[in-house]
Protein backbone atom coordinates (compact mmCIF):
# COMPACT_ATOMS: atom_id res chain seq x y z
CA UNK A 1 0.00 0.00 0.00
CA UNK A 2 2.29 2.85 -1.24
CA UNK A 3 -0.69 5.55 -1.65
CA UNK A 4 0.41 8.90 0.53
CA UNK A 5 -1.21 9.54 4.17
CA UNK A 6 -3.07 12.62 2.44
CA UNK A 7 -4.36 11.15 -0.68
CA UNK A 8 -5.92 8.60 0.98
CA UNK A 9 -7.69 10.62 3.63
CA UNK A 10 -8.89 12.43 0.49
CA UNK A 11 -10.13 10.00 -1.37
CA UNK A 12 -11.81 8.16 1.34
CA UNK A 13 -12.82 11.56 3.27
CA UNK A 14 -11.33 10.50 6.27
CA UNK A 15 -12.82 11.95 9.49
CA UNK A 16 -10.24 10.73 12.10
CA UNK A 17 -6.42 9.80 11.49
CA UNK A 18 -5.53 7.53 14.22
CA UNK A 19 -2.29 6.29 12.00
CA UNK A 20 0.06 8.96 13.19
CA UNK A 21 2.99 8.88 10.73
CA UNK A 22 2.06 6.44 7.97
CA UNK A 23 4.76 5.68 5.78
CA UNK A 24 4.41 3.56 2.17
CA UNK A 25 3.87 0.23 2.82
CA UNK A 26 5.64 -1.80 0.25
CA UNK A 27 4.90 -5.07 1.98
CA UNK A 28 2.24 -6.04 4.34
CA UNK A 29 2.82 -9.59 5.69
CA UNK A 30 -0.18 -11.62 7.71
CA UNK A 31 -0.49 -10.77 11.70
CA UNK A 32 1.84 -7.29 10.82
CA UNK A 33 0.00 -3.86 10.88
CA UNK A 34 -2.05 -2.10 7.86
CA UNK A 35 -4.41 0.91 7.19
CA UNK A 36 -7.89 -0.11 7.77
CA UNK A 37 -10.95 2.67 7.39
CA UNK A 38 -14.26 1.89 9.67
CA UNK A 39 -17.47 3.62 9.67
CA UNK A 40 -17.98 5.52 12.89
CA UNK A 41 -20.76 7.89 14.17
CA UNK A 42 -18.85 10.79 13.19
CA UNK A 43 -17.81 9.89 10.05
CA UNK A 44 -14.76 7.53 8.70
CA UNK A 45 -11.75 6.83 10.42
CA UNK A 46 -8.14 5.62 9.52
CA UNK A 47 -6.92 3.08 11.64
CA UNK A 48 -4.06 0.74 11.98
CA UNK A 49 -5.15 -3.14 12.63
CA UNK A 50 -3.07 -6.14 12.45
CA UNK A 51 -3.99 -8.80 9.76
CA UNK A 52 -5.49 -12.19 10.96
CA UNK A 53 -8.91 -12.43 12.72
CA UNK A 54 -9.42 -14.89 15.69
CA UNK A 55 -9.05 -18.75 14.51
CA UNK A 56 -12.24 -20.51 15.32
CA UNK A 57 -12.27 -23.22 18.14
CA UNK A 58 -11.28 -26.19 16.39
CA UNK A 59 -8.40 -24.62 14.35
CA UNK A 60 -6.84 -23.66 17.45
CA UNK A 61 -7.23 -27.49 19.82
CA UNK A 62 -3.78 -28.30 20.93
CA UNK A 63 -2.17 -24.44 20.04
CA UNK A 64 -0.64 -22.38 22.15
CA UNK A 65 -1.05 -19.11 19.85
CA UNK A 66 -3.25 -17.63 17.85
CA UNK A 67 -1.67 -16.35 14.38
CA UNK A 68 -5.35 -15.80 13.13
CA UNK A 69 -6.88 -15.95 9.69
CA UNK A 70 -6.05 -13.98 7.17
CA UNK A 71 -9.11 -14.43 4.81
CA UNK A 72 -12.80 -15.17 5.03
CA UNK A 73 -15.21 -17.27 2.76
CA UNK A 74 -17.59 -18.61 4.51
CA UNK A 75 -19.76 -15.68 5.36
CA UNK A 76 -22.30 -18.31 6.68
CA UNK A 77 -20.53 -19.75 9.60
CA UNK A 78 -21.26 -18.48 12.70
CA UNK A 79 -17.71 -17.84 13.69
CA UNK A 80 -18.04 -15.10 10.99
CA UNK A 81 -21.23 -14.64 10.89
CA UNK A 82 -21.07 -11.76 14.62
CA UNK A 83 -18.49 -9.68 12.87
CA UNK A 84 -20.45 -9.25 9.37
CA UNK A 85 -22.19 -6.28 10.76
CA UNK A 86 -21.97 -2.47 9.57
CA UNK A 87 -19.87 -2.33 13.27
CA UNK A 88 -17.52 -4.53 12.33
CA UNK A 89 -16.96 -3.97 8.66
CA UNK A 90 -13.89 -2.23 7.19
CA UNK A 91 -11.95 -1.62 3.97
CA UNK A 92 -8.66 -2.40 3.42
CA UNK A 93 -6.50 -0.22 1.61
CA UNK A 94 -4.13 -1.83 -1.23
CA UNK A 95 -2.45 -0.44 -4.49
CA UNK A 96 -1.00 -4.28 -5.67
CA UNK A 97 -1.83 -7.85 -3.87
CA UNK A 98 -0.14 -11.06 -4.95
CA UNK A 99 -1.03 -14.45 -5.17
CA UNK A 100 1.01 -17.57 -5.05
CA UNK A 101 0.96 -19.28 -8.28
CA UNK A 102 2.78 -20.53 -11.69
CA UNK A 103 3.37 -18.57 -14.36
CA UNK A 104 4.21 -20.39 -17.79
CA UNK A 105 4.42 -23.69 -16.22
CA UNK A 106 7.69 -22.42 -14.12
CA UNK A 107 7.78 -22.71 -10.48
CA UNK A 108 5.46 -21.31 -7.71
CA UNK A 109 6.23 -17.58 -6.41
CA UNK A 110 4.44 -14.58 -5.48
CA UNK A 111 2.54 -12.96 -8.92
CA UNK A 112 1.49 -9.76 -8.67
CA UNK A 113 -1.55 -7.85 -9.36
CA UNK A 114 -2.77 -4.09 -9.71
CA UNK A 115 -5.33 -2.24 -11.17
CA UNK A 116 -5.91 -0.95 -14.35
CA UNK A 117 -7.12 2.41 -15.09
CA UNK A 118 -6.25 6.30 -13.31
CA UNK A 119 -7.08 4.58 -9.60
CA UNK A 120 -4.73 3.04 -8.44
CA UNK A 121 -5.86 2.42 -4.50
CA UNK A 122 -8.32 0.05 -4.49
CA UNK A 123 -9.99 -1.62 -0.98
CA UNK A 124 -10.47 -5.11 0.09
CA UNK A 125 -13.77 -5.97 1.88
CA UNK A 126 -13.05 -6.56 5.56
CA UNK A 127 -13.99 -7.31 8.97
CA UNK A 128 -12.38 -6.71 12.14
CA UNK A 129 -12.67 -7.00 16.06
CA UNK A 130 -10.67 -5.75 19.27
CA UNK A 131 -9.51 -9.19 20.57
CA UNK A 132 -7.59 -10.46 23.52
CA UNK A 133 -5.42 -13.86 22.75
CA UNK A 134 -1.94 -14.39 22.32
CA UNK A 135 -0.17 -14.15 18.93
CA UNK A 136 3.24 -15.26 19.71
CA UNK A 137 4.84 -16.27 22.99
CA UNK A 138 6.91 -13.87 23.07
CA UNK A 139 4.63 -11.14 22.97
CA UNK A 140 2.17 -13.09 25.70
CA UNK A 141 -0.97 -12.13 25.66
CA UNK A 142 -1.90 -8.66 24.40
CA UNK A 143 -5.28 -6.77 23.10
CA UNK A 144 -5.27 -5.91 19.62
CA UNK A 145 -7.76 -4.52 16.53
CA UNK A 146 -7.21 -7.28 13.79
CA UNK A 147 -8.92 -7.25 10.69
CA UNK A 148 -9.32 -9.82 7.73
CA UNK A 149 -10.61 -9.24 4.19
CA UNK A 150 -13.30 -11.90 2.00
CA UNK A 151 -12.68 -13.58 -0.33
CA UNK A 152 -14.46 -15.30 -3.29
CA UNK A 153 -13.77 -17.81 -6.70
CA UNK A 154 -11.67 -16.29 -8.60
CA UNK A 155 -12.11 -13.42 -12.20
CA UNK A 156 -10.44 -15.38 -15.14
CA UNK A 157 -6.91 -12.47 -14.67
CA UNK A 158 -6.63 -14.51 -11.17
CA UNK A 159 -7.46 -17.74 -11.49
CA UNK A 160 -5.03 -18.53 -14.67
CA UNK A 161 -2.00 -17.88 -11.30
CA UNK A 162 -4.29 -19.00 -8.45
CA UNK A 163 -7.86 -20.96 -9.13
CA UNK A 164 -8.68 -21.54 -5.67
CA UNK A 165 -9.61 -17.54 -4.60
CA UNK A 166 -9.55 -13.86 -4.89
CA UNK A 167 -9.87 -11.08 -2.26
CA UNK A 168 -13.41 -8.99 -2.72
CA UNK A 169 -12.63 -5.82 -3.94
CA UNK A 170 -13.93 -2.71 -4.34
CA UNK A 171 -13.17 0.40 -6.35
CA UNK A 172 -16.10 2.65 -6.02
CA UNK A 173 -16.89 5.47 -3.55
CA UNK A 174 -20.86 3.54 -3.91
CA UNK A 175 -19.48 0.34 -3.43
CA UNK A 176 -17.33 1.66 -0.57
CA UNK A 177 -20.07 3.04 1.10
CA UNK A 178 -21.89 -0.01 0.63
CA UNK A 179 -20.26 -2.38 2.58
CA UNK A 180 -19.40 0.11 5.05
CA UNK A 181 -22.91 0.86 6.00
CA UNK A 182 -25.37 -1.36 3.85
CA UNK A 183 -27.88 -4.18 6.05
CA UNK A 184 -25.56 -7.41 6.00
CA UNK A 185 -27.40 -9.53 3.18
CA UNK A 186 -26.86 -6.26 0.92
CA UNK A 187 -23.78 -5.86 2.05
CA UNK A 188 -22.85 -9.11 1.28
CA UNK A 189 -24.27 -9.32 -2.66
CA UNK A 190 -20.24 -7.39 -3.20
CA UNK A 191 -18.60 -10.85 -2.22
CA UNK A 192 -18.41 -11.62 -5.84
CA UNK A 193 -15.41 -11.52 -8.45
CA UNK A 194 -13.85 -8.18 -9.18
CA UNK A 195 -14.33 -7.70 -12.97
CA UNK A 196 -11.79 -9.18 -15.42
CA UNK A 197 -11.07 -6.18 -17.17
CA UNK A 198 -10.40 -4.38 -13.35
CA UNK A 199 -6.82 -5.61 -12.26
CA UNK A 200 -3.66 -6.94 -14.46
CA UNK A 201 -0.55 -9.02 -14.15
CA UNK A 202 2.30 -6.56 -13.32
CA UNK A 203 5.88 -7.16 -12.58
CA UNK A 204 6.43 -5.94 -9.52
CA UNK A 205 4.54 -4.46 -6.69
CA UNK A 206 3.20 -0.85 -6.99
Amino acid sequence: MTTSQAAICDLVKIWRDDTGNLPALPAIYPDYPAPVVTQEDGGRALRMMRWGMPSPAFVLKGKKTDKGVTNVRNTKSPHWRRWLGPANRCVVLFTSFSEFGRVDGGKPKPVWFGPTGTQRTLFFAGIWTEWTSVRTLKEGETTNDLFAFLTVEPNNVVAAIHPKAMPVILRSQEAVNHWLTAPTEEALKLQRPFPDDGIEVIEQPI
